[in-house]
């Protein structure tokens, strides 16, 4: 999938990510690619991006929310 995530100071990450997991209002969740559309708002936590390395890059976020649309985007507004 291809994530984006902005937050005030402008664009943090932009890339492919293999997983998203954050925690949201309705509890933690993760995304993979595929995932059905949805629009949540985000709560306070670290934030995980599963990069195609292998790799893990942790994301701190106080508030915020998310997009997934049906095109394998998904976009986080964070603060």
């Amino acid at each position: 999938m291809k994530l984006t995530i902005y937050s005030l100071r402008g664009v943090e990450f932009e890339g492919n990510a293999m997983s998203f997991n954050v925690k949201t209002k309705s509890g933690e969740i993760t995304l993979l690619d595929h995932h059905r559309p949805l629009i949540t708002l985000l709560e306070e936590g670290a934030a995980k991006i599963g990069l195609l390395d292998q790799s893990v890059r942790n994301f701190e976020i106080k508030s915020g929310f998310l997009e997934m649309d049906d095109h394998d985007n998904l976009s986080i507004l964070a603060d």
